[in-house]
């Protein structure tokens, strides 16, 4: 078998049953922002492009390159469609004229001839959201597993499929926290720090527990190279951003995990395995300059910053023209206010205003009434100051994911008062009626009363209120606190009430007592 890395977490696999191309992506990503690092304009697309298969693992634009698709690859191809519940990424892909498609069963192997492969979707509200997957591979000759941005809950089930060799995993995810936040510079630097290491820890649990000999960390992180973002680069200029990249999280795990091999997974690695035996070649760019990519970044970031101005500005381009104030109101009023009222327990969860700055436009979303209107000095929980070009052109477009394009962009600012409002984040996400209707299921079917577990003094509801993870598996208990390692969400476990965002309580008391009720 072998591997091709394409930038990001994009990789070309080669068989002994057909070759398969996996989230392709040249950028730039949400308007304009995202660019992958390093470069990978360099490769052979068109040979990637006739690929036997095509495998998008979700509709986030750093993954699903809809220009990169209509210019190298071939109509025809065999698409590997993840199960989802709702049909976005289906429609995204019949956009784009691919209608070949396979669908496969969550967690079922499909053989195709010498080929096995799984695909294993997730599907809460925050995976992709409402669906991120990995894929697994095997041909006989070797096993991989391309868990890309995915953070699968039960691994056993995962690891059922075989053993992988080699292991390609996201270690610098896709957040706008803190760098967009209205807040001091020291908290910025603080909270980009916990974001860090945040990231580094869950990406080790992973590690740890896939137990691969060869592991490629990849997904990220982005290049910013509009002139307002450069200075987010990596952990930033200023120490106040979240983005690891290669090189700094192997240097972390060789110090965690000494007895697994890590390597770096750039544009142009070609990892190929046998029986067991690995080789490893760089065939797009030298040792030197990929020495110089991670060793002086920042020259090389400038560079590229002055080199691809002409696609920052081929992006803009394509917006709308901003709509007036008034046109601007009323159409979001008509597209969020149905929405709201099927959203119940989004907007209990919310409970308060939001207020949206837009250009010329101030209007407030008043959640516990299902209402959109002007901003009249409300008192608010949460204010966005977005531009108003890419809210009119998330209209024309009816956009229904504002993370995967407006937020992610990090071309906007945020304030909020108190906690991370995980219920208002959701919404922004699941802008149609069938996201809505699919995510108010979803929470309706996540109070978990029917079994506990014991962690050290404490017996806890066994799943995770956040994601229902097994708290037996990724739960530690610290001064009465409990953490789930898969996102670092926190409990306290005398309340049971969640200490990083509303709502979500946890049942929870000490071994030597009787139950108490869960906190509301």
């Amino acid at each position: 078998m072998k591997i091709t890395g394409l930038g990001h977490a994009g990789m070309f696999i080669e068989t002994a049953g057909g070759s398969i191309l996996c989230d392709p992506v040249i950028g730039p990503s949400f308007f304009g922002s995202w660019f992958p690092f390093p470069d990978n304009r360099g490769l052979d697309w068109e040979r990637f492009g006739a690929a036997d298969f095509l495998y998008i693992s979700h509709r986030h634009r750093d993954h699903f390159d809809p220009a990169l698709l209509e210019r190298y690859v071939r109509k025809d191809i065999r698409v590997l469609l993840p199960e989802y519940p709702t049909d976005d990424l289906e429609s995204d892909l019949r956009a784009c004229g691919y209608d070949n498609l396979v669908y496969t069963r969550g967690g079922e192997p499909l053989t195709f001839g010498a080929l096995t492969l799984m695909v294993t979707p997730l599907r809460a509200p925050s995976d992709g959201p409402i669906g991120d997957s990995s894929l697994s591979v095997d041909d006989g000759t070797a096993s991989i597993l391309n868990q890309n941005d995915s953070h699968p809950l039960d691994l056993e089930k995962l690891l059922s499929f075989s053993k992988p060799e080699a292991y390609f995993t996201q270690v610098s995810g896709a957040i706008w926290w803190p760098m967009v936040y209205d807040l001091p510079q020291d908290a910025k630097q603080n909270f980009a720090k916990l974001k860090r290491d945040a990231q580094n820890k869950r990406a080790m649990y992973y590690i740890e527990k896939v137990d691969a000999p060869h592991v490629f960390p990849m997904a990220g992180p982005p290049m910013f190279l509009r002139e307002e973002l450069f200075r987010y680069n990596g952990i930033g200029e200023h120490d106040d951003s979240i983005f690891t990249d290669q090189r700094q999280f192997l240097a972390h795990m060789r110090e965690q995990r000494p007895q697994q091999k890590g390597y770096e997974f750039v544009p142009g690695t070609v990892v190929e395995l046998n029986s067991g035996a690995i080789s490893v070649t760089q065939t797009l760019y030298t040792d030197d300059e990929i020495d110089r990519m991670f060793d002086d970044k920042w020259a090389y970031l400038a560079e590229q910053r002055d080199g691809r101005a002409d696609e920052i500005r081929a992006e803009e381009a394509t917006r709308a023209e901003v709509l007036p104030p008034a046109e601007m109101l009323a159409a979001i009023k008509e597209w969020w206010e149905p929405l709201l009222r099927r959203a119940r327990t989004i907007r209990n969860g919310v409970g308060g205003n939001v207020r949206f700055r837009i250009g010329e436009l101030d209007m407030v979303v008043d959640f516990p009434k299902a209402k959109v209107r002007e901003y009249a000095s409300e008192e608010c929980i949460y204010w966005y100051t977005i531009p108003a070009d890419l809210v009119s052109t998330n209209i024309r477009d009816h956009e229904i994911d504002w993370s995967n394009s407006i937020f992610l962009s990090m071309q906007f600012e945020v304030g909020r008062s108190g906690k991370f409002n995980e219920f208002l984040t959701t919404f922004l996400k699941c802008l149609s009626r069938d996201r809505i209707e699919y995510v108010e299921n979803w929470y309706s079917e996540q109070s978990d009363q029917t079994e506990d577990a014991q962690l050290g003094d404490w017996v806890v509801q066994r799943r995770c209120p956040h994601l229902r993870a097994d708290l037996t598996k990724t739960g530690k208990i610290e001064d009465g606190v409990l953490t789930c390692s898969l996102h670092d969400w926190k409990w306290d476990l005398a309340t049971g009430r969640c200490l990083t965002t509303q709502g979500h309580p946890i049942r929870a008391h000490a071994a030597a007592e009787a139950p108490a009720p869960a906190a509301v």
